[in-house]
């Protein structure tokens, strides 16, 4: 990097150049490195008991169509099901409370069958049986879910993948990845890093969420703007029907243009149209060099000015732009163990860029570039660029910090949403000024609204909102909501950016949709699903 950024910082510039003798300890007061292995660490602290989402939604009255659960179907499931561990039945409670409740303790179901087939001839022979007596299924992944879409209303039957776990097949030469939906993704990372390979997604609850979840849900994450969303990434898939049907959808090549592409609709369905036993995906070439800095910025027109000079000046290295507010890094501050202001001032805003390439020299010259730019016309105040790979892990959990820190805080309503970049940040202003009206929200947190905070990723104009609360109430839940919708339904945006329906989003899903796409959707799934077995009660308005 040149001499010249070492003029160009209104503080202190020399941190911002990699391999000099500037002391670590002085480039940043790095944080400690516990990268969030799992989305079990983001428990609540609150034991409170769980209400039933039953009782919470009393509107969601149990469908007649669907036949109870007796002793005759319990014994066909453990008929057809290889693994002694495959049935999980009332005789162990503990362990199908897992199943029954959100890790973010919001939703609770009264399932009293948990199933976990191991092959999809297994997932075909329950999902026959099921459609033939009218059982409903709830499909559930690895359970990290923020809108309850995997979590059973009544006493739906539970399917989990997670025995479905094995890695079928890898393309060393494409990169093309085959395995099953019960796959953990960063355990799918992991192997694939031995193949010089990586997975294009990357999501804080990797250490617990599985790949089939993540199609199903179509996870955005970290590194979307590198990587695409899943519609590009996902090349096959294969499913079973609600009637039990193994349906194979595509092929695992980069090009196939023969009719319809119906794993489309998969993507993103949460269950409602079948269950993904398998995902053909293709996998990224992992860099040899990875930069990660952390920005501070006094504007969120400042964080837009640096996101569209990023764009230009690191342009094909540029791998993550992630932003939030001081706020959220207060309850970082506050609540993450270890956690240090990076910069001697604070800033209204932080921005972490990670850039990742193969040819060091040349990114790095890159980013010096870039950092001299916005450090000399003082768009940006401040910045520290890590100095090796145990900074940029820290650096990365200044931002990945945020959800677990506002877990910590009690009550959290979580919210992502998806408008046009430069009116993304007014959302969690618009919000603030009216809880705030209410006597809800004080800055000092001593309103029943603790935080109101804002972060997510610049890079494909995905807000999360996050509220934190004494506890959820239904006082609470009618001042949020439909108003939150309402102010991205007058942007033109979408109410779920990346984290899907389910039971939360499905009542106000018309703010994103025209009725007439609603009604096409429907139409779709009573194709693929005609009796509704398949995760009831969610995805859709119901019926009036």
């Amino acid at each position: 990097m040149r001499s010249a950024l070492l003029r160009c910082s209104r503080r202190r510039a020399s941190a911002l150049i990699p391999n000099t003798v500037v002391p670590a300890a002085h480039v940043a007061r790095a944080l400690p490195v516990r990268r969030m292995a799992t989305a079990t660490a983001e428990v609540p602290q609150n034991k409170k008991t769980v209400p039933f989402t039953a009782d919470r939604y009393p509107n969601l009255e149990r469908d007649s169509r669907y036949k109870q659960l007796d002793a005759e179907d319990v014994a066909y499931f453990k008929s057809v099901i290889s693994s002694p561990a495959g049935v999980i039945t009332a005789d162990n409670p503990e362990e199908l409370d897992s199943f029954n409740e959100d890790w973010m303790r919001k939703y609770k179901g009264r399932s009293t069958l948990v199933l976990r087939p191991k092959t999809s001839a297994e997932v075909s022979a329950i999902l026959r049986y099921c459609n033939e007596k009218s059982l409903a299924v709830v499909p559930q992944g690895g359970n990290t879910g923020l809108v309850g879409g995997s979590i059973p209303v009544h006493d739906e039957i539970v399917l989990s993948t997670q025995l479905l776990n094995q890695i079928r097949h890898f393309d060393e030469v494409s990169g093309i990845l085959t395995a099953e939906a019960g796959c953990v993704l960063e355990v799918l990372d992991n192997w694939l890093a031995e193949k010089g390979y990586m997975m294009p997604l990357d999501l804080g609850a990797k250490g617990s969420c599985q790949i089939g979840g993540n199609v199903a849900a179509n996870a955005g994450g970290l590194r979307l703007l590198r990587y695409g969303s899943l519609h590009g990434t996902v090349l096959s898939l294969e499913v079973v029907l609600a009637d039990g049907t193994i349906m194979e959808l595509g092929k695992p090549l980069r090009k196939d243009n023969t009719g319809y592409d119906l794993k489309q609709l998969f993507i993103g369905s949460e269950g409602t149209l079948g269950l993904i036993t398998s995902v053909s995906i293709l996998t990224p070439r992992r860099s040899k060099a990875v930069n990660v800095a952390v920005l501070g910025v006094e504007s969120f027109e400042a964080v837009q000015e640096t996101f569209k000079r990023a764009k230009g000046d690191l342009s094909e290295i540029l791998s993550a732009f992630e932003f939030f507010d001081r706020q959220s890094f207060n309850l970082v501050l506050r609540h993450v163990q270890g956690a240090r202001e990076p910069f001697d001032t604070q800033t209204p805003f932080y921005v972490l860029i990670e850039t990742s390439g193969s040819n060091k020299d040349h990114d790095d010259e890159k980013l010096a570039t870039f950092l001299e730019s916005v450090l000399g016309d003082e768009v940006v105040a401040d910045g520290v660029l890590a100095q090796d790979s145990t900074q940029a892990a820290a650096f990365w959990r200044m931002r990945e910090g945020i959800p677990e820190a506002c877990q910590t805080e009690g009550g959290n309503y979580k919210y992502d949403l998806s408008v046009p970049v430069p009116q993304l940040y007014s959302i969690v202003e618009k919000m603030r000024e009216k809880l705030g009206s209410g006597g809800q929200y004080k800055e000092d947190g001593s309103g029943p609204v603790k935080n109101i905070i804002g972060f997510g990723h610049m890079g494909d104009g995905n807000l999360h909102l996050n509220i934190t609360t004494s506890g959820y109430s239904e006082q609470l839940d009618k001042a949020i909501e439909p108003y939150v919708y309402e102010i991205v339904e007058e942007n033109a945006g979408s109410i779920s950016a990346e984290h899907g329906l389910g039971l939360m989003k499905a009542p106000y899903l018309s703010y994103s949709k025209s009725n007439e796409m609603i009604e096409s959707m429907k139409r779709i799934k009573n194709v693929f699903d005609p009796k509704g077995i398949l995760n009831p009660y969610k995805y859709f308005p119901t019926s009036k």
